[in-house]
């Protein structure tokens, strides 16, 4: 797979994909899928613009920026850094106006349970991997520096937070191709909802409209 032969690294593969297929539209390469296949577009187009848009940064580039969050981190404090010393790093970083990222998640209110079974892997695959001991390291502070803030409506960890560090462990280092195996899963869940949208007719996809006085009263309230 990929010139890699390692069975943890298939092992993984399996996971990775299998957690990465969300098909709901919560999401924007799920809903662009969804919205122009809505248009009886054929798959390959309709997905398509679903990668299209998991090329933005905001989207497809989250676990990247979270393995570099992970590394800058590691190269300020150290491997084994203390809780004092990782509470420490978190408030300097927030202080800048900066996030943390691969925590928060737009629905969810608690751990990602696609983030557990990640860290669940790494324990049982690479125990002593100092990157994945970082990344648990921070789950047990991360969560009480970010409620401590009291704007913060998830403080846990998402998908992102722990992928890239995994990928890394296998030699994986070419960071812009994290997002074409997000991609490859990506069709998984995509593909099997596109099937049943042509089974039940689903209408075409059309957004809200609104008038001036919805923007002139939205400006009003904010």
């Amino acid at each position: 797979m990929m010139g890699y032969h390692d069975e943890k690294f298939w092992e993984l593969m399996r996971l990775y994909l299998t957690i990465h297929c969300d098909h709901e539209g919560g999401n924007v390469s799920a809903h662009a899928t969804h919205l122009v296949g809505s248009a009886l577009s054929d798959p390959y187009l309709s997905y398509s613009a679903g990668l299209n848009g998991l090329a933005g940064p905001l989207h497809g580039l989250a676990n990247q920026e979270c393995l570099r969050f992970i590394l800058g981190m590691r190269e300020a404090i150290g491997d084994s850094p203390t809780e004092i010393e990782i509470e420490k790093y978190l408030k300097d970083t927030l202080a800048k106006g900066l996030v943390i990222p691969g925590y928060g998640h737009a629905v969810l209110r608690v751990t990602d349970p696609r983030f557990v079974c990640q860290m669940e892997f790494a324990q049982r695959y690479m125990p002593e991997d100092t990157l994945c001991k970082l990344i648990s390291s921070l789950y047990k502070v991360a969560p009480r520096v970010l409620k401590d803030l009291g704007k913060v409506s998830n403080p846990y960890p998402n998908v992102d937070a722990h992928s890239g560090a995994l990928l890394t462990y296998f030699g994986m280092t070419e960071y812009d191709f994290y997002t074409v195996i997000f991609g490859v899963s990506r069709a998984i869940g995509v593909c099997a909802s596109f099937v049943w949208s042509r089974a039940l007719a689903l209408p075409i996809i059309r957004p809200a409209s609104v008038t001036m006085e919805n923007l002139e009263e939205f400006v009003r309230k904010t």
